[in-house]
């Protein structure tokens, strides 16, 4: 299984902090994204957010970073600040 955490205003939207996907041909980052919109047709149109950003094992990473079992995989909105 891959642990996969919502933060921020995405966990508002998808209304949930997390979920669990089986790891089963599953290989990246964007596999992931994927596998969530099959999960909750609802989460399609915030995971395909092209700014979305992710972190695997809490370490910033790109959408086509390797994943496998045991990973968490975390999504959050781009920071902004002042």
């Amino acid at each position: 299984m891959i642990k996969v955490i919502f933060f921020a205003a995405l966990r508002e939207e998808l209304g949930c902090g997390g979920t669990e996907i089986s790891a089963t041909n599953v290989n990246t980052v964007a596999e992931v994204k994927l596998a969530l919109g099959q999960k909750n047709n609802d989460w399609q149109h915030y995971l395909t957010n092209n700014s979305l950003l992710c972190a695997v094992n809490h370490q910033m990473v790109s959408r086509d970073f390797s994943v496998k079992a045991g990973d968490e995989v975390a999504f959050f909105p781009p920071v902004t600040g002042g």
